[in-house]
This record gives C-alpha cells, structure tokens and sequence, in this order.
C-alpha cells in the first residue's frame, strides 16, 4: 500500500468531517518505525516513541501494535499511553523538573524512569533505595538542533544532569544504594550529523564503568526530518552501522554488553500528517498576495514559534497558473504560514494542505481566540476513521464554573 495520501483522499475527508481537519497515514507511521528497525538490525536495541509529539490514544495504540514501546514526558502521557493498551515495561517516563509526586506515581504504574535532576535522585533512592531499577539523564554539554528552542544538551539547557556533576550523582547512589539501569542524553532535535550522536555516544561510555548494574545506554531522539523540497534527513543507515560499530568495539574491549534505546517522536509521525484547511479570502495589498485559511496558530503555532518551512499544496486547483501567497490564518496575531510562497492560483473556497503536520501541530494547539480545536482522522488501511472529534462551544465552557 502507497504510504502517501492521495488528493481525493484528503478532499473526502475534509468532505465528511470538515475543515480545518488533521489527517495521519497509519501506514507511514509503520514505514517509519521499519526502516528504524532495518537501520539499526545490527545492533540490541530498543525504540520508544516520543508521545509528546502527538498523544492520541489511537496513534499510541497502533504504534504499541506495530512493536514501538512509548516514551512520556509527563505523568499524564505516562496514564494515557496505558490507557491506550501500552504494557508498563513498555513504557518509559522521562522526566524534566517535575515534583517527585509524579516519579511516586510513575513507580505505582511500574515504567521505566530516567531522573534528570540530584534532587530527585536523591530522594529516589532515599525511598526506594535499590529496589527499583532507575535511568539517570544526563547533560552532555553538546550543542546540537535545528534550533536554539530544540536544543538541550548544551551546557545552559536545563535538561538532565551536567556530566561535571557525576561526582554528586556517585555519592548519591553510593550512599543510597541505588540500582542504576539507564543512562540517558538527549542533544537535541533536528540533528543531521551523525557525529552528534557518535559524541554523545562517547561521553556515555566513559560513564559505564561508574555503574556496574548498567544494562542501558539512552541516546535519546531528535533524527533530522525533511521539510523543505530539498532538505535530507538524518542518515539512518549510516547512524545504524556507526552504533553498532561503536558498542561492538566498547564490548571487545570491556566486555561488558549494552543494550541502546532510541525516543525518536517526530521522525516517526511528522510525515503521516496533512493538516487540511480551506481559503477563507483572498487579499491583496501592494505586491503581496493573501491567502486566508480557517486556521491559525492556535492550530499550527511550528512556522511562527520556531520559524518552521512546511511544504503548502492547493489540492482544489493544482494545475492552476503559480503565484506568490501569503499564506495567513484568522487569528488576532500575526499568523504566518509561508511568505512570497509560490502556489497554483488560489481561489476562495479551494481547499489547502500543509505538510508534515503530524508532530508537535495538533499537539501544540489551544484554544486561543476561543477557536474550537480541529478534528484528528486515521488513514488506515484504505479507510478514514475520527478519532477526535472537532471541538464545540460545550467544550470551552466545560471546566468553568457557574
């Protein structure tokens, strides 16, 4: 089956359900999570999605039925990631300067759980001592990302534990006895070189002889995705072969053997995604050409919160004439999807698709303006399925009280 989604797909779907409209590829999200497993085949590895990039309970459950465990980054995605059918050791809670209440209540539900601060550590093993197997983020101090707002391994990103701290975690763990399993970075998202891994690679291994009970080193996610026409993403094949190189060697000469786990969110669900809008009004000022949709950042906040390309197709008219847009949305800020993008003349009532909307797109929406959040809908299998309704005018007045 095509892993991509034909035009009469998407105007069947804005059809029955309505625009604006996310649309997921189920299959492109399974030809993802397969080509991961075929780049890495050479090494013992793990992969757990990184649900923060989309949560629908429905995407978790298909991605536990293809084989992916899940990755949380809060007890709430912890909760719905089983609600969805995921089984506990599948379950991996990464945590970020949260109270300690939420790793009690990550322990109750019996994940995996990698702690990123010596303040929770510390309590941690003052409670559970070596009782309960635990993960350690720690800091790298790389730089790496497609931006400053996606990188978090640098030396002022306050994520996980400084390395320059491993003196204050052995102390820790040595005074508690605590059982560590993990050891996590994350650099960052949008990394293309390879090297950047390699590194992060390196600094854990000279981590490893700290900790006899290691079964895991944790190099996070943030694979590189092409937006752009011209963009390539991360080499999955060669970063494969160069872990598996690299932990082949560590192994010889140690002999100690490591597994490596992977939280790749948006290399796996960016590309499923086709937002599907409508043209509200065309505007034209001077030289510049609007094109206003029934959306906004309150749907799709990527282009105006981190300067983010998304590739924009008119599937009403696609043969038309090219001009430049601006493309812009309906709400009371300054919504910019593209500038001077050039697209088939677009007419009022055409319908728009903005691509690689499956990551951190619905995810990142609100309710500003008081705008109604859009609905979500399943491609699978050659069939379009709801699941998440568009939201109503109940909805904004269901948790205020009167």
């Amino acid at each position: 089956m095509s892993t991509t989604i034909a035009p009469e797909v998407l105007k069947a779907a804005a059809a029955e359900f309505g625009t604006p409209v996310y649309v997921y590829h189920a299959e492109k999200i399974k030809e993802q999570f397969e080509s991961l497993k075929s780049s890495f085949s050479a090494c013992d590895v793990r992969f757990f999605y990184a649900a923060k990039s989309l949560t629908n309970i429905h995407i978790l459950k298909y991605l536990s039925e293809i084989g992916s465990g899940i990755d949380c980054s809060s007890i709430n995605e912890v909760e719905l990631a089983l609600y969805s059918g995921a089984k506990p050791e599948n379950v991996l809670y990464t945590s970020n300067n949260i109270h300690f209440s939420e790793i009690e209540r990550a322990v109750e539900l019996g994940v995996h759980i990698n702690i990123d601060s010596l303040s929770n550590l510390k309590k941690f093993g003052e409670k559970y001592k070596g009782t309960y197997p635990v993960g350690i983020r720690m800091r790298p101090n790389i730089m790496a990302g497609g931006n400053i707002k996606i990188a978090t391994g640098h030396d002022k990103s306050k994520f996980g534990i400084p390395v320059t701290q491993l003196q204050e975690v052995l102390d820790i763990v040595n005074t508690t006895g605590l059982h560590i399993k993990t050891l996590h970075i994350h650099t960052g998202s949008e990394i293309k070189d390879v090297e950047v891994f390699v590194k992060g690679l390196s600094v854990m291994f000279e981590l490893v002889p700290h900790f006899p009970q290691l079964e895991v080193v944790d190099l996070g996610g943030g694979f590189k995705v092409p937006y752009k026409p011209d963009e390539k993403g991360t080499d999955m094949e060669l970063l494969g072969s160069s872990v598996a190189e690299a932990f082949k060697k560590f192994e010889a000469a140690t002999g100690r053997h490591l597994q490596v786990w992977f939280e790749p969110g948006k290399y796996m669900v960016s590309e499923c995604g086709h937002f599907v809008t409508s043209v509200n009004v065309l505007k034209e000022t001077g030289d510049i050409n609007f094109a206003g949709i029934d959306t906004g950042l309150n749907h799709l906040i990527r282009p105006m919160f981190y300067g983010a390309y998304h590739k924009i197709d008119n599937i009403s008219n696609p043969d038309g004439p090219l001009k430049n847009y601006q493309v812009v949305g309906y709400i009371c800020e300054t919504d910019n999807f593209a500038e001077d993008r050039p697209l088939p003349e677009v007419r009022e009532g055409d319908l728009i698709v903005i691509r690689n909307a499956g990551a951190y797109c619905y995810e990142m929406a609100s309710n500003y303006n008081s705008r109604f959040r859009p609905a979500e809908v399943l491609y699978r299998d050659g069939k379009l399925s709801l699941i998440r309704r568009r939201e109503t005018m109940e909805d904004l007045l269901r948790t205020q009280l009167f």
